[in-house]
């Protein structure tokens, strides 16, 4: 299936703004005649619609003009206003840290004027910025402030947008029956108001939910409510939106006349309004959808323009999508060098999207921090004024009784002290805070060992280790499964199964090497030997069959695409240590990890392949063709053909069930 396009609330401001020339806007604004309070409206409303989102440094600088008018006049409601718009357009400049002080400074005005609906925008900006940056739990917090601020004042729109955005928080954090719950009470509110453009989203984002639950009819009755708002009201973006939405359904269902249909009449909306991002989508989509109905030529021709619009924009998730689409139709048509030449750029873009990632949780861990070096200078700067404070207090009871003022100044001695012992133990708690985060950072990458290596000696020699047993898997029907899934869906389904596998590995104390592809790989016996390596890393091997093996029954009842899986594993001496400079990573060479490989691709679904020196390390005594130890029951192969290898002889091996 397809990708969707998840609409949200990024901005309350959007439900409460009508429509006006800003022209008229502009002249409002210059005529002094006019009331501060209609001016800077008016002004407002004229960066808001004028620049805001489209050309954001001009509208900083005519932020800039509205602070100095505020500041003149003085007018401390035009002064909140520019600074809530400052706070946006940084914002939307990524400048998370500089849009958070400007919101906290309009906040803060709004406070103090009263304007409790000003304070509530100002809130859900923040809670964007948090959610933006994923951290869920604040920005929920900030959603249900702002929530509130509306309730109170009772206005009936920022109340719905409130409840829409506390939804979405639940829905990227899984929590489906209480994203639903706040998305249908944002409708009814949409729905007491007349407000079309909110109930056009709602009932999107309703779909939504039913559509990842697999309530694939009532997603699609939500959709169809949607765009049937949409065309009423003449909302093109989101009629496109929803027109692909529909088309997904359908295409999952099978329907696919139906889905090219809706697929084609978004893309044509798309095209008119000149939005290239929905275009890429939709191109895609109906790739993939002539690909499932064995069409290659079609599918060759829609995957070529999603690819070259993807790399127009630079949209890398869709970039991959359309290389996928072009292997598959390669492959499919025996065209063997093109599909290699489009898998090579997948491993490419799997790379930039690999540093994409991190780069972003870099991005969120700086921001953190500044956050709490934000805190901290508040609360020097508190605690500064306090200490003034107190002097002054100190200076005046001094004349009136020196055995009270001794009594005082000794107090105020002892507090102070506890002030700056309680902001050096603040202090030492953020640094701590930011050491762990990095060591964890570290440990996610490299074995524990290796990490306090790297970061006594700042390098990590290599080291030989003369046996390491290496395990491989290969989920098998990969690109016939990944056809019925959507991309989105088919990285949820990956990411399971390797969640499952990661925590297998840490169980038996085997070491994750890496992902590649679809493919697992990881090894028993390092950074430290240890006796019982290879009998854990076989009985990790066929722990993880049992899992897919459980997962597919599971998703055949429920009707949905599962993967089945080979493993195969060898025992022998590797090389292992650090590559790279920046985006370092564990790695191990060796022939033992080409033969670990052959053991997999040798293998056959639902088993666990090893080769003669694995099963010599593990036996206890043989028969002439079954050999069975105190945990494991092998049945020899013969002599396998293998690439590049010969003839090597292997065995698939089980649990002993008979023993203990």
């Amino acid at each position: 299936m397809r990708n969707l396009l998840l609409i949200i609330f990024i901005s309350l401001a959007g439900f409460c703004l009508k429509a006006q020339n800003l022209d008229s806007l502009h002249i409002i604004w210059q005529d002094p005649t006019q009331s501060d309070s209609i001016r800077t409206m008016a002004y407002e409303e004229y960066i808001r619609n004028g620049f805001l989102y489209s050309k954001t440094d001009s509208a900083l600088l005519l932020a800039q003009h509205l602070l100095r008018f505020g500041e003149t006049q003085p007018y401390p409601s035009a002064i909140a206003q520019a600074y809530n718009l400052m706070g946006v357009a940084s914002s939307l400049k990524s400048d998370y840290p500089k849009a958070l002080d400007y919101y906290q400074r309009s906040m803060k005005i709004f406070e103090q004027e009263g304007d409790k609906r000003g304070l509530a925008f100002n809130l859900n900006h923040i809670g964007n910025i948090y959610a933006d940056q994923g951290q869920y739990p604040k920005a929920l917090d900030f959603y249900q402030r702002c929530l509130k601020n509306f309730e109170e004042i009772g206005y009936k729109i920022g109340v719905a947008g409130s409840l829409g955005n506390i939804g979405l928080i639940y829905s990227e954090q899984g929590e489906s029956a209480k994203a639903l719950d706040y998305h249908q009470r944002s409708l009814k509110i949409f729905e007491e108001m007349g407000d079309n453009r909110g109930m056009g989203l709602s009932l999107q984002n309703i779909g939504l939910i039913h559509e990842k639950q697999g309530a694939f009819p009532l997603a699609l009755d939500f959709y169809q409510r949607g765009l049937k708002i949409n065309e009423e009201m003449g909302y093109k973006g989101t009629m496109a939106t929803s027109l692909n939405n529909i088309g997904g359904i359908y295409d999952y269902q099978g329907d696919f006349p139906l889905a090219l249909d809706y697929y084609q009449r978004s893309l044509k909306m798309f095209e008119e309004l000149e939005e290239k991002k929905g275009m890429t989508l939709v191109l895609g989509n109906i790739g993939l959808l002539y690909q499932a109905q064995g069409d290659n030529s079609q599918a060759l021709k829609f995957c070529n323009k999603g690819l070259s619009m993807s790399q127009e924009i630079g949209t890398l998730v869709d970039e991959k999508k359309a290389c996928e689409c072009l292997y598959d139709a390669y492959k499919a048509m025996g065209e063997g060098n093109k599909a290699l030449e489009y898998l090579e750029k997948i491993n490419v873009i799997n790379n930039s999207l690999n540093a994409r990632e991190t780069s972003k949780k870099l991005q969120q861990m700086e921001f953190a921090k500044q956050v709490l070096q934000d805190s901290l200078a508040t609360a020097e700067k508190e605690r500064l004024a306090k200490e003034a404070h107190n002097e002054e207090m100190r200076k005046g009871t001094q004349t009136r009784n020196y055995l009270i003022g001794g009594g005082l100044l000794a107090l105020l001695l002892a507090g102070g002290i506890f002030n700056r012992l309680r902001y050096t133990r603040k202090s030492k708690a953020v640094l701590q805070v930011e050491k762990d985060r990095s060591e964890n950072l570290l440990l996610n990458i490299l074995p524990a060992d290796i990490a306090a290596e790297l970061k006594e000696k700042g390098r990590a020699d290599a080291r030989d280790f003369d046996l390491v047993s290496i395990l491989f898997t290969d989920f098998i029907g990969f690109t016939e499964q990944s056809a019925k899934l959507s991309a989105a869906d088919l990285v949820d389904e990956i990411n399971v199964c390797f969640e499952a596998f990661d925590t297998i590995m840490e169980k038996y104390g085997i070491e994750k090497i890496k992902t590649i592809g679809d493919a697992y790989m990881a090894a028993g016996g390092l950074p430290v030997p240890k006796d019982d390596s290879v009998k854990n890393t076989v009985l990790a091997g066929l722990e993880m069959q049992q899992f897919i093996g459980q997962r597919k029954k599971a998703m055949d009842v429920a009707g949905r695409p599962a993967f089945e899986m080979r493993v195969g594993i060898h025992t022998g001496p590797v090389v292992a240590g650090i590559v790279g400079v920046k985006k370092f990573q564990y790695d191990i060479w060796g022939d033992t990890v080409n033969t670990a490989a052959r053991m997999e691709s040798a293998g056959e679904i639902g088993k666990v392949n090893i080769s003669q020196a694995t099963y010599e390390l593990l036996k206890r005594d043989d028969s002439t063709s079954l050999s069975v130890s105190a945990d494991f029951v092998f049945e020899s192969r013969g002599m396998i053909e293998v690439k590049g290898k010969g003839q090597i002889e292997m065995y698939f091996v089980s649990r002993n069930l008979s023993e203990g």
